[in-house]
C-alpha cells in the first residue's frame, strides 16, 4: 500500500511525518493511563489518515483534511502538551494546497487564531502560546517560500518542455519544407525528361537514350541532395541553381530569359534561401502555369537583393500551397518579403537584406519585414535567352 501517489512531488512528507513523535512525548513521559493511551493511539491513526490522505485528495477535499488536523489539535490540547503538532502540520501543508499567496497567509492567520483561542479557552501557559504560535508561523512561512519556489520551478519546467516541443515542431516543418523543395523539383524534372524520352524513343532513339541517361544522373543527384539535406549542407550555390532552373524550364518547352548581376555577393544564408525559392518557383511554373515564357532576374542594390520570377501562364487566384508557404516562411525568417502577383501570369518578387545575420536573428520565427527602398542606380547584368526545344533536336544548354 502506497502512502503517497506514484512519482509524487511530495516525497518529503515521509520524513516530515517523523515530527509527529512530539505528540507521543507527553504520554510516554507522563505515564498516561490505558484510556488516555487509547485516545492517543486513536489520534495517531486519525492523523496518519488525514495527513497522507490529503496528498491523494482533490483541492476541496484536501482542505477538509487540513481542517481535520486543526480539529485534532483543538481536541487534544487539554490532555496532551504535544497537541500543537497538529497545528504545525496543518500550517506545513497549507502552502502546498493554496496556490495564491494571499489565501495561504489568510489560512495561516486562521490557524494562529485557533491557537490563541485554545490558549485562552483551555487556560494554557504562555509557553504553550509561544511554542505553538511561533513554530506554526515559522513552519508555515518557510513552507510558503518553498511552495512558491516549487511552483516556479514547475512553471519553468513546463516552459522548457513547451520550448522543446516548439523546437521539434519547427524542425519538422523545416524538414518538410526541405524535402518538398528537394524532391518536388527533382521528381518533376525526372517526369518531364521521362515523358520527352518516351516521345523520342521511336523518332530519335539516340536522343531518347541521352534523356534516359540524364534521368539516371538526376536520380543519383536527388539521392545525394537528400543526403545533403539531412546533413544540412544542401545548397550548391545560386549560380548552379539558376543554371539548373533554366535547363528545367527549357526541358518543359519554355522560352527562358535569365538576368543575373555579374557581381552578386550574398551571405550563405541568403544565397541558400534564394536558391530554394528559385527551385520551388520553377517547379510551380513547370507543373501548374502552362506558360510559354519565363523570366528570372536577380539584382543587388543598396543593401538588398531582389529576385523576380515571372511567367505568362494562367496565374493563380487560390491560396498558397505548401511550397509557396514554405518559401514565404524562409524569406520572412531572415527579414525579407515575398510578394505574389497573379495578373497576366504569375510574378514572384522576393526582397532580402544582404547583411550577415546572426543565429539569434534567425531564431525569430516571423521576423518583422523591413522596408527596402530602391534607387535609380543601375546594375550590370547579363541577359541570356534560350528558345524552346520542343520538337527540336538541339542539345540543352545551361545558364
Amino acid at each position: 500500500m502506497r502512502l503517497l501517489p506514484k512519482n509524487s512531488e511530495f516525497n518529503w512528507a515521509y520524513f516530515s511525518a517523523f515530527y509527529f513523535a512530539f505528540f507521543l512525548i507527553d504520554p510516554i513521559m507522563g505515564h498516561f493511563s490505558a484510556l488516555k493511551w487509547f485516545f492517543t493511539i486513536l489520534g495517531t491513526i486519525a492523523f496518519l489518515l488525514l495527513y497522507f490522505g490529503l496528498f491523494w485528495a482533490n483541492d476541496k477535499t484536501a482542505k477538509l483534511h487540513v481542517l481535520g488536523l486543526i480539529a485534532l489539535g483543538v481536541a487534544y490540547t487539554p490532555y496532551n502538551g504535544g497537541a500543537d503538532t497538529f497545528f504545525i502540520f496543518a500550517a506545513a501543508v497549507s502552502p502546498f494546497l493554496l496556490e495564491n499567496e494571499g489565501d495561504t497567509i489568510k489560512w495561516l492567520l486562521g490557524i494562529e487564531a485557533v491557537i490563541v483561542l485554545c490558549w485562552r479557552g483551555f487556560h494554557q501557559s504562555m509557553w504553550y502560546l509561544f511554542f505553538s504560535a511561533g513554530l506554526t508561523a515559522l513552519v508555515g512561512i518557510t513552507n510558503l517560500h518553498f511552495a512558491q519556489r516549487m511552483r516556479a520551478n514547475k512553471k519553468l519546467l513546463l516552459a522548457q518542455e513547451e520550448i522543446e516541443h516548439l523546437a521539434k515542431v519547427a524542425e519538422r516543418e523545416r524538414i518538410a519544407r526541405d524535402l518538398h523543395d528537394v524532391l518536388g523539383h527533382t521528381l518533376s524534372v525526372i517526369a518531364l525528361k521521362s515523358e520527352l524520352a518516351g516521345k523520342l524513343i521511336e523518332r530519335d532513339p539516340q536522343r531518347a537514350g541521352k534523356e534516359i541517361g540524364e534521368v539516371e544522373q538526376i536520380s543519383r543527384q536527388a539521392l545525394a541532395e537528400v543526403r545533403d539535406a539531412i546533413r544540412g549542407y544542401r545548397a550548391k550555390g545560386l549560380a548552379a541553381e539558376l543554371a539548373y532552373a533554366k535547363t528545367t524550364l527549357e526541358t518543359a518547352g519554355l522560352t527562358v530569359q535569365c538576368d543575373a548581376a555579374t557581381t552578386l555577393q550574398l551571405p550563405a544564408m541568403q544565397e541558400s534561401v534564394l536558391a530554394l525559392a528559385i527551385r520551388e518557383a520553377v517547379t510551380n511554373v513547370v507543373r501548374h502555369a502552362h506558360a510559354k515564357t519565363c523570366r528570372l532576374r536577380i539584382e543587388q542594390q543598396n543593401g538588398s537583393c531582389r529576385l523576380e520570377i515571372q511567367d505568362d501562364g494562367l496565374g493563380c487566384i487560390g491560396g498558397e500551397g505548401n511550397g509557396l508557404r514554405g518559401m514565404r516562411e524562409r524569406v520572412e525568417m531572415i527579414g525579407g518579403t515575398l510578394v505574389r502577383e497573379t495578373k497576366g501570369g504569375t510574378k514572384l518578387t522576393i526582397m532580402l537584406p544582404t547583411k550577415e545575420l546572426t543565429a539569434n536573428d534567425v531564431t525569430v520565427k516571423e521576423a518583422t519585414a523591413s522596408e527596402i527602398r530602391g534607387n535609380n542606380n543601375s546594375v550590370e547584368a547579363i541577359s541570356i535567352e534560350a528558345t524552346s526545344i520542343e520538337n527540336k533536336g538541339g542539345s540543352l544548354e545551361s545558364c
